[in-house]
Parts: C-alpha cells; structure tokens; sequence
C-alpha cells in the first residue's frame, strides 16, 4: 500500500492501495452518482489540502470523462487559505459569498448535472478561530446557498459525499507514532467501511442496500406517529408527522452518501419534546463539539449547554427560526460496521455509526409528496425549513426505542441500541 502516492503505478493485485482507490472512485461516481453519459460533474474539495487531494482529482476527474461525463469541473478550495481568511480579513468582509459560484451551481442543478464532494476534513482546521467569526460567514453562506440547499433536499440533481483520506484527519481519527502509518490506518478503514474489500463491492452493496429497503418497508409498514428514546441523559418523544415517509440507501439519482448505514425521516416541527444528550463529539466545519445537551418544549430547543465547543453549537442553533428545531431522525444499530467503539471525527462516517438527529431543515421526500411542495405547503405539514441542517450522534448500547403506533400501543424498536424487530 502507498498512501502517500496514491497515482503511483502497481501490479494489478486488488489489495494494492491503487487498484482499491481506483475501485472506490468508481463506486462514488457509479453507485453513487449513477453517472450518465453525457451528464456535466462537479467535483468540489471544500477546504482541504490542495497538496493531499489534487492527486485524487485528477484521478477522479478522468475515471468521469471515461465514463463519458461530458464537462468535469473541479472545485478547489484550500483548507490553509480558508483558516487564514478567517484569522485575518476584516470582520465586514466575513459576510461576502462567493455568490457567482452559487448562482453557477444553481444553473448546472437545473440542468441536471450531477455533484461530488470529496471530504478531507481536518477536525481541528479552525481551532484557536473566534467562533463569533466563524459563525459570522457559515451563517452568510448558508443564507445565500438556501436555494441550493433545497434543490439538494429535494434530491432534484444526483450528488454525492465520499470521504478522502489526509493526514491532519488521520492523526486524529487513527493516531500513530508514525504518520504515514496513521494515513495508512484511516484509507484501510475507508475501503473496508465502503465495502471496497470485498469480492464483489458492487454486489455488496445491493445486497446491503436491500437490507436498508427491507427496513425502511418495516417502518413505513407500522406508521409509528411517534418514537420515544431513552438513555443516559436522554428522555426524548419525537412525533411524527402525518404522511411521513421512512426512506434509507438511494434511488434512480444514486446513493447520496457512500457509506451509509441508516433509515431516517423528518420530525414533526413543533413536535418534540424532553431532553437529549450527544454520544460522540461532532466535527462542525473543523471544530470540535463534544457532550451536546438540549432541551426541547413544543419542538423548540429551549435550553443547550456543551462541554466543549458551545459557542460553536450555539452559532448552529442560532442560525435562523428553523434551526431551533429538528429535521432529521435516524435509526442506526449499534453493530453498524461503520462503528469502531469510537468517532472517527468525520460525521459522514460518525453518523453511519450511531443514531443521530439532525438541528434544522428537513429532508421534502421525507413525506408522501414533499418533493412537488411549496414552501408554504410543507410548512403546513410541519416540515422544518431552515438553512441549517447538522447531524449529531446520540446511539450508544444504551439507548431504547419505542415507537407508538396510530392505536397508542407501545413497539420496540431499538433495545440497548439494536434493532428490535428483525426483517
């Protein structure tokens, strides 16, 4: 295995780190992106080293074109220049966004193109930043992007998140004395959390995602109206709204994120009730946020307190209107083999290890119809809208869940952070 070269050249052995690289770039674009010929790509890096990524760029760039896409269009965007323009620039100047760049991924979204993220979070990028600072420019790019942001909930355009190894994340999620052993560690644990490893990735993953389906048809089959978590420190009754839809691995357009572990849907807004407590530290745009607590009235989070990062978690709550509340409920089992008995500092991976809810908007498929609604129309349905939508991990072999069906009668549907009911 070279991990530090990753375009090296090698036998054509699949436990060779190019040949399993290779595989895993064209899953994301296959599976992931369901990739047509003919179809524009945009592939963004956002904040990471140029000098760890740009190989795997251009290795992804011409896997597309060889799958016929007919423009592929690099993002790039430098996770060393993005901490310096918020150290530096005038606080006044914190508020512009690249609003062309916005505009442009509205108009290819409308034209169907299909877009890939490519994460190479380092999880300490903006420590040591004023989070006043920090939460000043999220907060000005997330108004700006809200069109955006709700074609991609909508799921109107294929995308999709895969995770690329680098060596900040890697010292934190897989510490050795020696750091291309870390980096080593975490692409090991990648390609066998992406199902790369196996004989047959592709077939895994049907097989995997059938599992999901199965799961998804138990759950919109019992029409809980609401679920109730308990666990140290968590005391939580999620009511579901009416028409909501469970729904887990992908569709026609792909599988959104790769991998992925849960079957989940959207709260009822003004339905949530009682207090939580987070079971791993979460990754927010590279601060750490560790032992979230929250206390919700009538939907609302009346009261938050965290041990480490509260400032961070008070700019997420303190978004908007919406991101007061939740949009998201997902059920994860304990056995997740995304779960390594602890994070991974990356929440496309943290969250496929554990059940999780999400602060702010809501998924429209997440309810028969949603995605023809206006904005209004969902509303009514009480649907969540926000600009926010930040997952946060609250599984452990600790927590039960019961889900209450339309008569009042009491389901298990997790017992000490297992599925309950098996399918």
């Amino acid at each position: 295995m070279n991990p530090q070269n990753p375009t090296a050249q090698t036998a054509d052995d699949p436990t060779t780190f190019d040949t399993q690289l290779d595989a895993y770039l064209s899953l994301l674009l296959t599976l992931g992106l369901n990739l047509q010929p003919g179809q524009n790509l945009v592939v963004s890096a956002p904040a990471s080293p140029l000098e760890e990524i740009a190989p795997v760029m251009r290795r992804v760039t011409q896997r597309a074109y060889e799958l016929g896409a007919r423009n592929v269009y690099p993002q790039w965007d430098d996770a060393e220049v993005a901490r310096t323009r918020l150290a530096l620039a005038p606080e006044e100047a914190l508020t512009d966004v690249q609003t062309w760049r916005i505009r442009w991924y509205e108009e290819l979204s409308a034209q169907g193109a299909a877009f890939l993220t490519l994460a190479a979070p380092n999880p300490d990028l903006f420590a040591g930043i004023d989070p006043e600072r920090l939460a000043i420019s999220m907060h000005a790019t997330a108004k700006a992007s809200a069109n955006l942001m709700a074609a991609i909930t909508s799921m109107r355009h294929p995308w999709c998140v895969g995770a690329i190894a680098c060596r900040a994340w890697a010292r934190k999620a897989f510490p050795r004395p020696n750091d291309d052993d870390a980096l080593a560690a975490l692409w090991s644990y990648i390609f066998n959390s992406t199902r790369i490893n196996t004989p047959d990735p592709l077939q895994a993953w049907r097989t995997h995602l059938d599992h999901l389906s199965a799961r998804v048809n138990y759950l919109n089959g019992r029409n809980f109206r609401s679920l109730r978590y308990s666990a140290p420190g968590t005391d939580l009754t999620i009511e579901l709204p009416e028409g909501h839809r469970w729904v887990g691995g992908g569709g026609e357009k792909g599988v959104p994120n790769i991998p992925t572990e849960e079957v989940f849907s959207l709260p009822k807004r003004d339905g949530v009730h009682g207090t939580v407590r987070s079971t791993m530290p979460l990754n927010y745009n590279g601060q750490l946020i560790e032992g979230i607590r929250l206390r919700f009235e009538g939907g609302r989070i009346v009261e938050f307190a965290a041990d480490r990062g509260e400032e961070a978690l008070r700019s997420i709550i303190e978004t908007d209107e919406g991101s007061h509340s939740l949009g998201e409920v997902a059920l994860v089992p304990a056995d997740s083999p995304i779960n390594i008995g602890r994070p991974v500092y990356n929440t496309l991976f943290d969250e496929n290890a554990a059940c999780h809810l999400a602060i702010g908007r809501a998924y429209p498929i997440c309810i028969v119809g949603g995605a023809e609604m206006t904005a209004d129309e969902l509303a009514a349905r009480g649907v969540n809208a926000s600009n926010a939508h930040v997952d946060f991990m609250i599984g452990s072999r600790e927590l039960d869940i019961d889900g209450e069906t339309p008569d009042g009668a009491l389901v298990p549907v997790f017992r000490a952070g297992m599925w309950a009911a098996q399918v």
